[in-house]
């Protein structure tokens, strides 16, 4: 997917799998994704990633760029394909599932604890987004 139209959050709304940024677009990106993420009480992870250990280490990136605690694997296939890994930051569990079909990329969700404000994914992000 090429880079030149994404220019804010909402461009990567409709893509099934993460496009190639240059580091001008990643850098507004981020800022932008900064100003929305300040608003959410807690985040869902979703990694869409071509091997277990490519999602884990994208996880571990992204906990070290929001100074998460590292989130614990719960569950896990242990087989060799493509994986949808699921991470919970407010239980801080992660759950790996093979699955074919999906593109590569993260999913961030920003979650909040009153169930009347809207809950809102950003993605997807290039794995090495963070």
């Amino acid at each position: 997917m090429s880079s030149y139209n994404i220019n804010c959050l909402k461009d990567l709304n409709a893509l099934r799998t993460a496009p190639i940024l240059d580091i001008n677009q990643i850098r507004l990106l981020q800022e932008e994704l900064k100003i929305n993420i300040n608003t959410a009480d807690w985040f869902t992870v979703g990694i869409m990633a071509s091997s277990e250990s490519k999602a884990i280490k994208t996880l571990r990136n992204i906990e070290v760029y929001f100074a998460w605690e590292t989130m614990k694997l719960a569950s896990s296939e242990n087989r060799d394909g493509p994986v949808f890994l699921k991470a919970n930051q407010k239980t801080g569990d992660v759950h790996i599932r093979i699955e074919y079909g999906l593109g590569e990329g993260i999913l961030l969700g920003c979650q909040n604890n009153q169930f009347d404000q809207q809950a809102d994914t950003f993605g997807p992000f290039p794995l090495d987004f963070f």
